[in-house]
């Protein structure tokens, strides 16, 4: 029988469940909406109890939707905790599905899972220390730091970082008054122009407005973690004459302060869009279903 990792992409409004071991090849894969955590938590079950019958699932990687509960001494690792998605608030995701598959399964959020997947096989191979930042209907950022996911207390919270504003925006952050997701994210976009962010044209005084927020978000981040690539995906990036723009800014805003070749002189080089694109995700679960087993393998 195959032997092979399974994993779950779980989005607000979709999962994305598959089995593989590398990116060239998704063994087997289903989407379906995102309803109730009962119903939706019961269809990956069903999903991968049938993959069981064909393969040897060695385990399973998830990548979620947060907030998260990523502390394993606590009552409520594994949880989603306070989320904005109506019904999902303190949903014990990990616990039942381990309890019903009985195999391994790491979880983590769905930008450290990209992250993941960019680290082994995309924009992030070969690099000990980078940054990744998706920016969407949210704005999340993962890091590798020395070769490893960044954790502290719990998962990294980067779309939340506090961002002067621009002219007369309003934040939408439920949370905070002037937060970088507030203030860049694509529902934040439509709220300002009242349109939304695809149907902008590509010359529109928008993307400088937009370009402007992230580059400023990418300095305070160059400046703490040091990293030495930063991958930019999410849907708002698809507008690919944000790249020039956002480096252009982040050049202003550094002001030589910065004295490395490849950040004064090679910036196309180091501000990059991540190469797995809508495929980050999915393959990043599997990447975090492969660390785990190999880190428990090396353990014993």
């Amino acid at each position: 029988m195959k032997e092979v990792f399974g994993a779950i992409e779980a989005g607000g409004t979709k999962f994305v469940c598959a089995v593989s071991t590398n990116p060239n090849e998704l063994y087997d894969e289903i989407r379906f909406p995102t309803t109730t955590p009962g119903e939706t938590i019961q269809s990956c079950i069903e999903y991968f109890k049938m993959q069981q019958g064909k393969y040897l699932l060695k385990s399973i990687g998830i990548g979620s939707f947060g907030p998260l509960d990523l502390r394993k001494e606590s009552s409520t690792f594994g949880f989603i905790t306070k989320t904005n998605k109506t019904g999902w608030t303190n949903t014990n995701f990990l616990g039942v599905l381990k309890k019903e598959l009985n195999i391994p399964i790491e979880i983590d959020t769905d930008v450290n899972a990209a992250v993941l997947g960019e680290y082994y096989w995309g924009a992030g191979k070969g690099y000990s220390d980078f940054l990744y930042l998706t920016i969407g209907t949210g704005i999340g950022g993962g890091a590798i730091v020395n070769g490893k996911l960044l954790h502290g207390f719990n998962h990294p919270e980067m779309g939340h970082i506090l961002i002067p504003h621009n002219k007369d925006d309003d934040n939408i952050c439920n949370f905070h008054n002037d937060c970088l997701e507030g203030f860049a994210s694509g529902p934040a976009i439509e709220n300002h122009w009242k349109q939304k962010a695809e149907l902008l044209p590509p010359e529109h005084i928008a993307w400088d407005n937009q370009a402007d927020y992230i580059a400023k978000a990418l300095m305070n981040y160059m400046l703490i973690l040091a990293p030495k690539r930063i991958i930019i995906g999410g849907g708002v990036m698809d507008q690919k004459q944000l790249f020039p723009m956002i480096r252009d800014k982040v050049r202003k805003y550094l002001n030589n302060y910065i004295q490395i070749d490849e950040i004064i002189n090679n910036l196309d080089e180091y501000i990059v869009p991540p190469k797995l694109g809508n495929k980050a995700g999915i393959l990043g679960a599997i990447a975090l279903a492969k660390l785990s087993y190999d880190n428990r393998a090396s353990a014993k």
